[in-house]
């Protein structure tokens, strides 16, 4: 099966091929870890999870090598253990398992390698002394620098020249820097905050060598592809390629970059400024799935930015919870193992052309309409119709929905969590409609219940649901 993707250092789409079919590599920029993961975040994890599902798929899991970091030092993080008193390493530990926690609710994948960037200071003071050696970087008053204009082809890839970018750039102005453009590779450790020995002094790595050395030091001098938001491309992938390229000439760095592009709530830019700020564990709070939230995320291309809306919020919950049911329908296929191989074959080409995870949705959606009891479908016998079925769900896990696992957790749940669910997306519907002044959807919510057989007490404290005399379960399950 061919793959493309659009490689940003090129800008055109190219046919992907591995330098080693037998070990594809990819690394991906991982997040610092001071707090909760917000929405922007999870954007780049569900696309190169994706991503990472497809390579498994057409090279073999075991020849699939996928590396994202954890940046565990950085100026963000000492100010956090300043600002609430608590051990630096205490803050990390916490954050990883947040972070792992809430990715693993949205179906992401732990990748193969999750370096800490504290776990590689070594290898990160090496590549500085073999950057100064070469004369591409050096050391004044406890820090080192490298030097831009040692590197012909920086700016290649954000497509800028030096003196544009000198012009437009938020740099920090030194004294001790020879280029206002040059970018720290160590700097002196503060007082009270994390630092190593280095023939410089204690200090602490600056930002962008850390995956430089990390990405040598577990994929080698050339791998495959290297991946994040397209807010670092500059300046910290475009420093990557120079220090990378100057430590190891001989090599090719990333020969594919893959960018997303960021992401909006209800058209506008995500920001505390604007109360349009979440975390995705304030909306797995709230009571909504990890799957809806993965579904919000691949019913828009990566290389278009996101919009975050409560209406692809509510149309992937009932879309999602359709697909949950099918397996619930099929005690059989709720007890079978997913056989990847059944994908359905659009979905794969759908993927393989630039990760086109719209119409791959498109697709599934399709076979989700024809399994879920169409006329066509029934005229089957059983055993043609568990085989149908057994495509729908191997297409879903291509595309991150283990609708089994999610299946038998909802047949586990006792009704009272279902009621728990129901009480949480009514309080969203609330908050929502307050701000929109438009309460249909809270109105058709209160109906259904009410129909269901579920009295719905509503006050300025809050929602609760309690099972009425006539309280009927299996209503729960229309409830779309």
């Amino acid at each position: 099966m061919d793959l493309t993707f659009h490689n940003t250092k090129t800008r055109r789409k190219e046919r992907f091929e591995p330098i080693d079919p037998e070990n594809v590599r990819m690394y991906v920029c991982g997040p610092t870890v001071y707090d909760r993961a917000h929405l922007g975040n999870a954007r780049p994890v569900v696309v190169f999870d994706v991503l990472y599902r497809l390579l498994r798929h057409v090279y073999g899991e075991e020849h699939v090598t996928y590396v994202r970091n954890f940046t565990d030092v950085d100026d963000k993080i000492n100010a956090r253990a300043a600002a609430t008193g608590r051990e630096i390493g205490e803050i990390t530990e916490e954050t990883i398992g947040w972070f792992l926690e809430d990715m693993g609710a949205l179906g992401a994948l732990q990748p193969t390698h999750a370096p800490r960037a504290t776990g590689y200071i070594g290898e990160m003071i090496a590549m500085i002394e073999d950057l100064i050696a070469k004369g591409h970087a050096y050391a004044a008053e406890g820090h080192v620098l490298f030097k831009v204009e040692s590197y012909k082809a920086y700016g290649k890839l954000s497509g800028r020249s030096i003196d544009d970018m000198i012009a437009g750039a938020r740099v920090e102005v030194a004294p001790y820097k020879e280029n206002p453009m040059d970018f720290v590779l160590w700097k002196p450790a503060e007082e009270g905050t994390p630092g190593w020995e280095s023939p410089w002094g204690r200090g602490r790595p600056g930002w962008h060598i850390e995956c430089s050395a990390m990405a040598d030091a577990l994929l080698g001098k050339s791998f495959d592809i290297h991946g994040g938001g397209n807010d670092l491309m500059f300046p910290h992938h475009e420093n990557e390629i120079a220090q990378s390229s100057c430590a190891h000439p001989e090599g090719h760095f990333a020969n594919f970059w893959v960018h997303n592009e960021m992401l909006q709530v209800e058209g506008k830019k995500m920001s505390k400024s604007l109360g349009n700020f979440f975390t995705v564990r304030d909306l797995l709070d709230q009571g909504v799935p990890g799957e809806v939230i993965r579904f919000v995320f691949l019913s828009t291309h990566y290389r278009k930015p996101m919009d975050w809306t409560a209406e692809k919020r509510r149309e992937a919950d009932r879309e999602t919870s359709a697909w949950i049911n099918i397996v619930l329908s099929d005690p059989e296929l709720m007890n079978s193992e997913t056989d990847q191989s059944k994908c359905d074959e659009q979905i794969l080409e759908a993927l393989s052309d630039d990760l086109n995870t719209s119409f791959a949705l498109t697709n599934l959606k399709r076979i989700a309409r024809f399994v879920d009891n169409s006329p066509e479908f029934l005229s089957l016998s059983y055993e043609k119709q568990f085989k149908e079925r057994q495509v729908f769900v191997a297409s879903a896990q291509a595309l991150g929905f283990d609708l089994v696992k999610m299946a038998n957790a909802k047949a586990a749940q006792p009704v009272v969590s279902n009621l728990d669910h129901w009480e949480l997306r009514l309080v969203q519907e609330r908050i929502e409609a307050k701000e929109t002044k438009d309460f249909s959807e809270v109105d058709r919510l209160k109906a259904m219940l009410i129909d269901a057989g579920v009295e719905v007490r509503m006050s300025k404290e809050g929602v609760e649901l309690v099972p009425g005399p006539d309280f009927d379960p299996a209503k729960l399950e229309a409830l779309q």
